[in-house]
């Protein structure tokens, strides 16, 4: 579908609470793009799909004195703030899926559900960042939707991680080695601590973009997690604090799936 960018003169567009009133009137229709103001010259452009009619009547309800000024075709539409989502989420998408394979990698030699538990979280935020990156620059209601895919998947792997955890607790496992749980979830701690950072330096309000800083907050506090539980197997000499941090886990996973459906809507 072309893309299109109309411009509007706003007469009473004064200030920033007169662009809050345009993008929240605005911003939910689905075939709106993008938004940019000029507040000393009192004119938005609209970059958006088909045709403005919509919009121009939208405007027209909030009693701002708008008039439509004119439209143009244009090839493609990315703003600085998109291009910057994109570049970051490359950055983070990178991080979760090298340590997605490092930890799996260490959690089975190690036999660590601690470690295999942080890894799976890893590959649901991969997928995340990758449903992520598809929603930049598209309509709030895509964005909303990839929000929900999210939460979707990462209560699924929720399930499929405590189904792990009582299979566990059932059948005697080997003693996980806990200098490679601590080391290994040292290193992740300090990956998520990154992307946490990258993510932030973002500032972004959509519903993509907390979604991701809400997965990426809560692996911070799973990496601590495996630490603690690598000191306890070694100072009780047992498996079960490695199986509890296991299942500790994937319940912070099920509360961040949560949060993110409540946030889709």
């Amino acid at each position: 579908m072309p893309l299109f960018k109309s411009t509007y003169r706003i007469e009473q567009m004064d200030c920033p609470s007169e662009e809050q009133m345009i993008r929240l009137k605005i911003e939910p229709f689905e075939s709106v793009l993008g938004l940019s103001f000029d507040i000393p010259q009192r004119t938005v452009h609209v970059i958006h799909q088909g045709n403005s009619e919509v919009i121009t009547q939208a405007l027209s309800d909030l009693r701002l004195g708008s008039s439509f000024q004119s439209s143009e075709n244009v090839e493609e539409y990315a703003s600085e703030e998109q291009i910057t989502q994109k570049q970051i989420l490359w950055w983070v998408l990178g991080i979760n899926a090298s340590f997605f394979v490092i930890e799996m990698g260490f959690g089975v030699l190690s036999n660590s559900m601690g470690l295999i538990a942080d890894s799976l979280d890893m590959l649901a935020d991969t997928i995340v960042y990758g449903l992520s990156l598809m929603a930049v620059g598209t309509a709030v209601t895509t964005k909303k939707r990839v929000a929900k895919i999210s939460g979707l998947f990462q209560m699924l792997l929720a399930f499929i991680g405590f189904s792990e955890v009582v299979r566990r607790f059932f059948f005697s496992e080997a003693m996980p080695d806990f200098r490679t749980m601590i080391a290994v979830a040292s290193l992740a701690m300090v990956a998520n601590v990154i992307c946490l950072w990258l993510i932030q330096k973002a500032r972004s309000e959509e519903a993509h973009m907390q979604a991701s800083s809400i997965f990426t907050s809560n692996d911070i506090i799973v990496n601590g997690g495996v630490i603690v539980a690598g000191l306890l197997v070694y100072s009780l000499d047992s498996s079960w604090p490695d199986l509890i941090v296991g299942g500790i886990v994937f319940g912070f996973v099920m509360q961040g799936a949560m949060r993110i459906l409540k946030l889709s809507k």
